[in-house]
């Protein structure tokens, strides 16, 4: 008599997903890595050099990381264990060391692979360090995270990192080959459907398989293949990759920052909107624009800043998704606007020179007097009042003494800088005539 758990489909002889039945069987197979497993990849060339160090797997979702080391535990005949970061702790651990060790007692390696190896904290990680060294386990860590972040210093030093990508547009077709293979017919899905399928799995393998398997049991064998309307009900779309704390932040916010810097308006819209779609606070982008309007733009264009600032008073008062186009204006202006980065150099280096000079005191000509006793000192003897010399121009020295004078702001020759130059220029001419 079936149990309710058979009943339910999860039974022992029941069917697994498409992305497990077509999971690849040797190296070779993986898809959308040739440069870690194609035939000059790099564990093709671990293999042929018999050793395997310890690896960290970083990448996206879905792009092979358990399949690789599982694959790579077989070819090297290596006991293959596997635990999670999230659901193992110190115990679990002490049991896989132990039991690594007493295979290696009986002659046999242990490949350890730990998924969402990021996750573990400092200690934890510590942890692996003497069977790393003693060669009682061949670490293979898999992380979405960047490890220079989440990883500590001395697991690294023991691990070669290894970058996987994401999924192209030739992986999925690959992918999708694979699975009209298995179930002995084309994808039931028009070619317009079949691009809009790659663009919602954005990169992750297993979500396409999935997504495939969805579309084989919508259409019987014989059926009207989906357009891209029908598809869009039959599977359930999901967000981007973005996690407002990790790598997909970041890189997309250094994105924009680069293309508005670069004067692509187009890019920065198109990464704007990227982080737009995926839920970015548009109060974050905002501070980051002006931030742009300061560092890349500065007096090349002053006007870049007052553009910035009014996308936040806009978004403000009218909130999303109206406001929302007012970020898009300030990042188009900012973008298309003149460039130079003088004024935020200039600010740096006399930053640098205000540590290393320490307490120099002004000259004593621009030193107010308000007592007698600083009378008597001569402050403020000398000075000569700006507005009362010709072209409202003293040329007096206002550095310390015996400092001499310093030139930090270097004006570029683009916008509203080019005409900041020729005043600079002028008063230099100046200073130099009246002998200051």
């Amino acid at each position: 008599m079936a149990s309710l758990f058979d009943a339910a489909g999860f039974g022992k002889d029941a069917p697994r997903p498409l992305a497990d039945r077509l999971r690849p069987q040797k190296l070779a197979d993986v898809v959308g890595q040739d440069h870690l497993v194609g035939p000059d990849g790099v564990i093709t060339r671990m293999l042929a050099a018999g050793r395997i160090p310890s690896i960290i797997l970083w990448g996206p979702p879905g792009t092979g990381k358990t399949t690789i080391a599982r694959l790579l535990a077989g070819e090297t005949g290596l006991a293959f264990e596997q635990i999670s970061a999230i659901f193992s702790g110190v115990a679990d651990l002490k049991k896989v060391f132990e039991q690594a060790r007493i295979r290696r007692e009986q002659g046999r390696g242990t490949l350890l692979f730990v998924d969402e190896i990021h996750r573990f904290n400092k200690s934890q990680q510590d942890s692996f360090l003497p069977y790393v060294e003693d060669g009682t386990i061949i670490l293979v860590g898999a992380t979405t995270e960047n490890p220079s972040f989440e990883l500590n210093g001395a697991l690294l030093s023991r691990a070669q990192v290894l970058v996987l990508n994401r999924l192209d547009n030739e992986a999925m077709q690959a992918l999708i080959r694979r699975a009209e293979m298995f179930e002995r017919r084309p994808l039931p899905a028009e070619p317009a459907a079949r691009e809009a399928m790659t663009g919602m799995a954005d990169g992750d393998g297993r979500y396409f398989l999935n997504m495939l398997e969805e579309v084989f049991a919508a259409v019987p064998e014989g059926g009207t293949p989906l357009s891209t309307e029908l598809l869009a009900r039959t599977v359930q779309k999901r967000l981007p990759l973005y996690d407002k704390a990790a790598d997909g932040h970041y890189n997309l916010v250094s994105a924009l920052h680069k293309s508005v810097r670069g004067s692509d308006p187009d890019a920065a819209l198109y990464y704007l909107a990227r982080m737009l779609v995926a839920g970015e606070d548009p109060l974050f982008i905002i501070r980051r624009v002006v931030r742009m309007a300061i560092e890349d733009v500065g007096l090349a264009d002053p006007e870049a800043v007052h553009q910035a600032l009014a996308a936040k008073d806009t978004y403000d008062f009218l909130g999303s998704p109206e406001g929302e186009l007012a970020i898009a204006q300030a990042v188009v202006y900012v973008a298309t606007a003149p460039k130079s980065n003088a004024v935020y150099t200039a600010y740096r280096a006399a930053t640098e020179r205000a540590k290393q000079t320490g307490s120099l005191t002004p000259p004593k000509i621009i030193l107010n007097a308000p007592t007698k006793l600083m009378k008597q000192q001569e402050y403020g003897t000398g000075y000569r009042y700006d507005h009362d010399q010709p072209d409202a121009f003293s040329g007096q020295n206002y550095f310390p003494d015996g400092m001499g004078r310093e030139t930090y702001y270097d004006p570029v020759e683009r916008g509203f800088e080019r005409e900041v130059k020729r005043r600079l220029e002028y008063w230099a001419k100046l200073r130099k005539e009246r002998g200051a």
